[in-house]
């Protein structure tokens, strides 16, 4: 059996609103730690452990590597940061100070002039305040480095000290995503395009804690091979945050031919979106899904009027939301370079809707007047049906 280590380099992850869940915050962090643990699985022993109000990532095969640990982590939804920093089991004072003055050292203070102490004292029972240890501190870290002053307002460098079950020691926050761990808000099916604006509303609606898996509709020979593998290359970045990604590549060619072949061409793209709704709903609940996920921004395009989606969200069976309703284009586009998918998402490959657009189209579509020429279409079902079974399912 190994003997613990008195000092050990760890690194600390923070979460946020979890942390106001009242009764169900034990299932939130429980879906936080897995996730971790899974995205640590394949390069190295890590443990992760609860502590007070954190999660400890902890080294069980030697020394932390934090520049191999740290992308893995910092990618997870519901963290808000990770603290790279040196958990402490002797928490006496004497041992405190030479551990601050040993993490300065580490990381070097040349380019300081001043610094503080910041002490949080969750454990009560420590026989010192927060501001004693503080200060206690302080004055041996000027005496270790007579180059740097205390600034308690606008320091250059704090360092932290956490008083918890163990001490923990660090100076730098590295901000995280925030929001819920993907899962713990249920599942969602996102129409995923090959534009900007889909895999944004995948990532936001992932952020909020839903499992996204994505429905692809594929239209060969109008669309192209490299248009579907967009998609999936789309779909394989999405995994980098929510750790695994289900894509179904629907054949749509058919039924696009036929839509195109029985209803007015203005109004093409709204009875199109509608049949892509449709196939997405049975898909979708099939996997016990909750929501459809589209990328709609309200006025962005001729469908994507309020009239426009009305008349597509009429022929849903389950709830639509749109998270970038209230969004701009250039808004959009800012989410989609932050999170990697822009470059992916400009690639030249068009996709089905692109192929079929009218040049004029309607705006305004009243939705009775969609479903009476829908009524009358006595193939759509079949075509439907025929879409949903023949879908390709990609695992990501």
């Amino acid at each position: 059996m190994c003997e613990l280590k008195t000092e050990e380099n760890v690194l600390i992850v923070k979460y946020g609103e979890i942390a106001v869940r009242g009764n169900n915050r034990k299932f939130f962090i429980e879906r936080l730690l897995r996730t971790i643990r899974k995205n640590l699985d394949d390069i190295g022993d890590y443990y992760v452990v609860k502590e007070q109000g954190r999660l400890i990532v902890e080294d069980r095969g030697g020394e932390m590597d934090f520049d191999k640990v740290i992308p893995r982590v910092i990618c997870i939804m519901g963290i808000i940061g990770v603290s790279p920093g040196v958990r402490v089991k002797n928490q006496e004072l004497d041992n405190l100070k030479k551990v601050c003055a040993e993490h300065m050292r580490t990381i070097g203070v040349d380019e300081y002039k001043t610094f503080k102490i910041e002490t949080k004292r969750s454990n009560k029972s420590y026989p010192l305040e927060s501001r004693e240890v503080s200060a206690s501190v302080g004055e041996y870290i000027l005496d270790e480095f007579p180059s740097l002053t205390v600034d308690v307002h606008n320091p250059d460098l704090t360092v932290y000290i956490e008083l918890r079950n163990d001490a923990y020691v660090y100076s730098k926050l590295i901000k995280g995503l925030g929001g819920l761990p993907v899962g713990s808000s249920g599942k969602g099916i996102v129409m995923l395009s090959g534009g900007i604006d889909s895999p944004v509303s995948a990532y936001m609606m992932a952020k909020r804690g839903v499992e996204v898996e994505g429905v692809y509709f594929n239209s060969p020979p109008y669309t192209s091979e490299r248009a579907k593998q967009k998609v999936v290359d789309l779909a394989e970045r999405l995994t980098y945050f929510t750790g695994s990604f289900k894509l179904y590549v629907v054949p749509f060619t058919d039924l696009q031919l036929y839509l195109l072949e029985n209803v007015p061409h203005d109004k093409l793209t709204i009875f199109l979106k509608r049949a892509m709704t449709r196939v997405a709903c049975i898909l979708g609940e099939r996997d016990g899904a909750l929501a459809v996920i589209t990328g709609d921004s309200v006025g962005q395009v001729a469908s994507q009027t309020m009239q426009g989606l009305h008349a597509i969200s009429a022929a849903a069976t389950m709830p639509i939301l749109r998270p970038l309703a209230g969004f701009d284009k250039q808004e959009i586009v800012d989410i989609a370079r932050q999170i990697g998918t822009f470059d992916i998402s400009v690639r030249p490959y068009e996709d089905c809707c692109t192929i079929f657009v009218a040049k004029h189209p309607e705006t305004k579509p009243k939705t009775s007047v969609i479903e009476k020429i829908e009524s009358r279409l006595t193939e759509l079902d079949r075509y439907i049906n025929e879409a949903v079974e023949n879908a390709e399912i990609i695992e990501l």
